[in-house]
């Protein structure tokens, strides 16, 4: 891993473990460049998900810290 990798896995460790969920993604989406076009992306990966699904699913990020689960 180079150097640059382990410092922003060390900022992004930290953001995680001091920021709420929804301020973690906040700070993500101000800091990452906007390519394509993500309300048509989303709405292409959810089409076929309930409103009660997407809460469950946010949910259960939100207990894991805002982590996604690597399978």
């Amino acid at each position: 891993m180079s150097a640059e990798a382990a410092v922003l896995n060390k900022v992004f460790g930290i953001l995680r473990k001091e920021l709420s969920a929804e301020e973690y993604v906040t700070y993500l989406q101000m800091v990452t460049p906007r390519i394509g076009d993500a309300t048509k992306e989303l709405r292409k990966k959810t089409k076929d998900l309930s409103l009660d699904e997407v809460i469950k699913g946010a949910k259960k990020i939100e207990k894991r810290g805002g982590r996604t689960e690597v399978t």
